[in-house]
């Protein structure tokens, strides 16, 4: 059973994963882009590096002096005992007492456990500022402008979850490269170095006999590494699966609760989820048997340090302190990093696979965008022009041989069934996508030509279902004109008919909405969306059937305001009902991608075809000709 719910969640997350069509990028290549993310917070990284190194010193020097502490109390309770080995510069005046000595050496010590203290504290706040409030914030913060700037066929082909989940987790997966992996490989680097140089000055057979293991951890590094990798990618797929059901059910409780199917959901999520825990089980398993494999191996050179070394201490070669006591301290910390070695490849398994989910979203081809030499825009007047405009999503046309010409202050009304292509034909417009074949053009300028915000900003738009943020109503009507004064707020407003009911509302325009306009009507909210376009002052109004889904008594409340929205404006609207198609200047009617009818309503009544047939199901006649 367990399997069947993982070969599920598995099939889920492929087909939401596979809409980057981008190809993985090798891990050198993944590393090399990682080594160039942290140069850029190259003097952060080295401030806590050094930090680091100066700990890892001080700590050395600290084990040195306690070494140099042991021989000295030995040799003094057994003259016959080899004496202290100082090294060059820190040997004691002669004239001091071994008490004075040993005082000194303890001082030493105090003095440096003080200056890791607060070296330490220093290098906590560091390492925060680095990662937490450069490197994570930056990088989140290019993520989001990146799909700022991308257009709408990336979101069509692109699961929101996914994309929440590349610029939330992935983010701080990918800022373990630099304390999880970079930070522990210069440190393990350092560490390796430094210790090697103390324990080769004590003696350099027993330094080769207590690492003579560390080629077996370097190959199980690898082994895990190539193993583990496929169990990160499988895992973040099948969690942005998971992030995908929940914000479903969330957004869609009504509907669930009203078909009484709470316990198909919860079976549905129990599939995804357990397919996740899954997948985490098995780098746990990988993981939990890594670790202990390293820590065994760099613990037998203890094993051999009891035997080789305590011999060599018998025989009076090395020191009990500084030979036995410090390589036994040396060792432990060795074998610490070296254990660590586990977790440095669990990390750059993890933050490899983030990296490649991150790099897709900043890789990603910016397909529109304003030209280098974008023309100005200085008084939009309105005239629109389609010439053989074609478009298609992938292999699939949506539009074919678009040609018509919209006057400046017409309102062109769009009819025709479902898919016809009547919410693409508006997007082009504005440039949510780009035509795959002949061009539109705004006062005889091709749109593709002009700057991009400039164009966008000439244009009101109205969703057929519009999102309000939560915010108060002001900030959402200015959203587009933040900078817009309170006058011109409620003169926007009251355009679109919207005045009256945010009177009434205890706070007026300070109101805040709740998330998505929660509490207001459909008209309501379709007022609001209005007022909001209009604030632009824009020269162009596209609305994308507004009065779809309400009463007809909210019906004409939006009718009249959006009449009065286009006084002086070239409006395209997607319209079905009567009452906002007899106020069109002319009536486009498509069906299949094309142009089939165009005229008045009066015009159109007199011809049989799509448009008269809608218009007599909705009055209710009978005895029409359909075609």
């Amino acid at each position: 059973m367990r399997r069947r719910h993982k070969e599920s969640g598995v099939a889920l997350a492929k087909v939401k994963s596979s809409a980057f069509n981008a190809p993985e990028l090798s891990d050198w290549e993944l590393i090399r882009r990682l080594l160039l993310l942290s140069w850029r917070y190259r003097f952060g990284c080295l401030r806590v590096l050094s930090a680091q190194l100066l700990l890892l010193l001080s700590g050395i020097a600290a084990i040195g002096l306690t070494g140099l502490g042991v021989d000295l109390l030995r040799h003094a309770l057994d003259p016959g005992a080899r004496p202290p080995q100082w090294p060059p510069l820190l040997a004691p005046p002669t004239e001091w007492t071994s008490r004075e000595v040993l005082f000194g050496i303890a001082s030493a010590i105090l003095v440096l456990a003080i200056a890791r203290m607060i070296l330490g504290y220093f290098n906590g706040i560091w390492f925060g500022e680095l990662l937490q409030g450069r490197l994570v914030v930056d990088l989140r913060a290019e993520c989001y402008n990146k799909l700022q700037r991308l257009n709408f066929q990336f979101f069509d082909a692109n699961s929101s979850s996914s994309l929440i989940n590349r610029i939330g987790g992935d983010v701080q997966s990918v800022r373990l490269f630099v304390d999880g992996v970079l930070f522990q490989v210069v440190g393990l680097v350092v560490s390796v170095v430094a210790f090697l140089a103390y324990m080769l000055t004590v003696h350099v057979k027993l330094t080769l006999a207590c690492l003579a293991t560390t080629p077996l951890l370097w190959a199980a590094s690898t082994l895990f590494s190539r193993s583990a990798r496929p169990a990160y990618k499988e895992t973040s797929e099948l969690f942005d699966s998971l992030v995908q059901r929940l914000a479903e059910n969330i957004r869609g409780m009504q509907v669930i609760k009203a078909f009484g199917c709470e316990k198909a959901e919860l079976a549905k999520l129990a599939t995804v989820n357990d397919a996740v825990r899954d997948a985490q089980h098995q780098i746990f398993q990988k993981v939990s048997t890594f670790v202990p494999v390293t820590l065994f191996l760099s613990q037998t050179n203890i094993i051999v340090l009891l035997g080789y070394g305590g011999w060599l201490t018998v025989r009076g070669e090395i020191g009990v302190g500084t030979g036995l006591v410090g390589f036994a301290a040396i060792l432990q910390q060795f074998a610490g990093q070296i254990a660590n070695i586990g977790n440095i490849a669990n990390s750059m398994q993890q933050c490899l696979r983030a990296a490649q989910r991150v790099f897709e979203v900043l890789d990603a081809p910016i397909q529109i965008q304003s030209p280098k030499n974008a023309r100005p825009l200085d008084l939009v007047r309105g005239e629109v022009r389609f010439e053989g405009v074609g478009f298609a999503h992938g292999d699939k046309a949506v539009l074919d041989s678009i040609n018509f010409e919209v006057f400046p202050g017409e309102c062109i009304a769009l009819v025709g069934p479902t898919g016809a292509g009547k919410s693409t034909l508006l997007s082009l417009i504005p440039r949510f996508y780009d035509p795959t074949r002949g061009r539109v053009l705004l006062d005889g300028v091709d749109v593709r030509e002009m700057d991009l915000l400039q164009l966008r900003r000439n244009i009101g738009i109205v969703f057929q279902e519009s999102f309000l943020f939560s915010s108060t109503i002001a900030a959402n009507i200015a959203f587009g004109r933040p900078d817009a004064s309170h006058a011109q707020i409620e003169k926007a407003a009251r355009i679109a008919a919207a005045h009256d009911f945010i009177a009434t509302l205890p706070e007026g325009y300070d109101t805040i909405l709740g998330e998505a306009g929660v509490g207001l009507s459909g008209g309501q909210k379709q007022r609001l969306a209005i007022a909001r376009a209009l604030l632009l002052e824009p020269a162009i109004l596209l609305l994308d059937d507004p009065t779809a889904a309400v009463d007809p008594g909210t019906e004409r409340e939006i009718v009249d305001a959006m009449e009065a929205a286009m006084v002086g404006r070239t409006t395209f609207v997607v319209a079905h009902r009567p009452a906002m198609l007899r106020r069109a200047s002319r009536i486009l009617v498509l069906e299949d991608g094309r142009i089939v009818q165009s005229g008045t309503h009066e015009t159109l009544m007199e011809q049989p075809g799509y448009y008269r047939n809608s218009i007599a199901m909705q009055s209710g006649e009978e005895g029409v000709v359909t075609r």
